[in-house]
């Protein structure tokens, strides 16, 4: 059989990384179930190994059968621990601690029993992660009739890796040339890296970009079939979609009634997918505070006020092939976006039509080794952290063209952020850097074309370039 370079790469990640990559097949057949697409490619590696068969992909379905339960079969779940004593499901665990009483309690996010349920010390001392967010896995539990808490948790089994060495990763970086690790991004995400050429490969990247570096505001349009949305719900569990409908300040923001934080408080991004359909409860007073947001950083409503990291990402559909004015885009846009003091906090514009659909899936869908979704995820959450990466981009790079601070900010944000994910090590080349830069002052170019287009008297028409500063 003919070794390609692909193959090669493959074989590689997995001597480097060992368990944190698997097979990415899976992409060929489609979701378990309901089941998050990280935890169905979990189970399968776990039960298939390197190899996925008929016979293997039944166990899968028997397994998922068996355990996974849907939000409406919550009284099943009850009538079984009643019935029986105890149950194992399929569940995703999130463990909280009652100052009160000491004790710690489980909620089960994806089936909303509304039962109380006891959790020992011992569990989320193997599992401490479950105090921070919902960790998907194997859940124990024992009904007892006569306890003041009925409902007990015995065993938990995570099918998430819960300790991710981000050193383990950096340093595994070197192993590989900068296309080569590329190549193994493109295969992390699902793609087969020997179908796109560079440029395409790139735009896929960026779609990683607002889950690697904190504030960085984006938009995507593009035909549909493309996988504008894919990143966002298949390969990370920090960040939050809201697929058209209403959006509200409480679920933004700060739900003042019960005092609770919203979702950019709490995510590494939220996306607005569908933004033609997107409505905005109460839309003056939403608009205001995501600008405020989008500029600082903070937050405020009521008397809550602090500030996060968490990027936006908005996506929207558009039956466009090839390089159009960006003015043409503006009707996709709900009418309160259209205005240029938001469109000016957008730090970039991923041109989504040049993205090839994934319709021939043996053809665009890998079937070659990639860091496993959990793990990837992981790693792209810790990365946000890492603050050197635009100290880098200072330290080598002048943005020429205009006397804009946003202008300035924006492209060196999107470069730091794309070379988070190409250099994670911080070891880079001059190649390297024109690499990132190239796509860095392309996507903010867009942004400055369209606020031109929009105001042209209060935007110039500019031509962004970049220099590499004499170090």
């Amino acid at each position: 059989m003919l070794v390609t370079n692909m193959d090669k790469v493959s074989s590689k990640l997995k001597n480097v990384f060992g368990d944190a990559v698997v097979k990415k097949d899976l992409m060929l057949y489609g979701h378990i179930g309901r089941l998050p697409r990280f935890i169905a490619e979990y189970l399968i590696a776990a039960v298939c190994r390197d190899r996925i068969t008929e016979e293997g992909l039944k166990k899968v379905s028997e397994v998922v059968d068996k355990y996974y339960r849907e939000p409406q079969e919550k009284d099943v779940v009850k009538y079984d621990l009643v019935k029986k004593g105890r149950v194992k499901l399929i569940a995703e665990l999130k463990v909280g601690k009652d100052l009160e009483t000491g004790l710690n309690y489980a909620e089960l996010l994806n089936i909303p029993i509304g039962e109380e349920i006891i959790v020992p010390d011992e569990i989320v001392e193997e599992n401490p992660r479950l105090l921070e967010m919902g960790i998907w896995g194997m859940v124990s539990l024992e009904y007892d009739p006569n306890a003041t808490v009925k409902i007990r948790l015995t065993g938990f089994k995570p099918f998430q890796m819960t300790e991710v060495n981000l050193e383990d990763f950096r340093k595994g970086r070197s192993e590989f040339t900068t296309d080569e690790w590329i190549d193994a991004l493109i295969s992390t995400i699902g793609y087969n890296p020997t179908q796109l050429p560079l440029r395409k490969k790139l735009l896929i990247l960026t779609r990683l970009l607002p889950l690697v570096e904190e504030n960085l505001n984006l938009i995507e349009l593009g035909p549909r079939g493309t996988g504008k949305t894919y990143v966002f719900s298949n390969m990370s569990f920090y960040s939050r979609i809201f697929s058209g409908g209403r959006v509200s300040p409480a679920v933004l923001i700060w739900h003042l009634g019960r005092d609770m934080p919203g979702e950019i408080p709490t995510r590494d991004c939220v996306v607005f997918d569908e933004i033609s359909k997107i409505r905005f409860e109460h839309a003056s007073e939403i608009m205001g505070k995501l600008k405020q947001f989008m500029e600082s950083g903070e937050y405020e409503r009521g008397r809550r006020r602090g500030s996060s990291g968490c990027s936006l990402a908005f996506v929207g559909n558009v039956d466009v092939y090839g390089e159009r004015p960006t003015e043409e885009f503006t009707y996709v846009m709900p009418e309160e976006m259209r205005e240029t003091a938001f469109i000016d906090r957008l730090h970039g514009f991923i041109p989504g039509w040049e993205i090839p659909k994934v319709g021939k899936a043996k053809q665009y869908l890998s079937h070659y080794y990639g860091f496993a979704v959990d793990y990837f995820s992981e790693i792209m959450h810790q990365l946000r952290k890492r603050l050197e990466f635009i100290a880098y981009i200072n330290d080598h790079i002048e943005v020429r063209g205009t006397d804009k601070i946003r202008d300035e900010k924006a492209v060196k944000r999107i470069g730091a952020g794309l070379l988070k994910l190409i250099c994670p090590d911080g070891n880079f080349s001059k190649e390297d850097l024109k690499l990132v830069m190239d796509v860095a002052v392309e996507y903010r170019q867009r942004i400055a074309d369209w606020l031109h287009y929009r105001s042209p008297g209060e935007y110039d028409l500019i031509k962004l370039t970049y220099e590499f500063k004499a170090v």
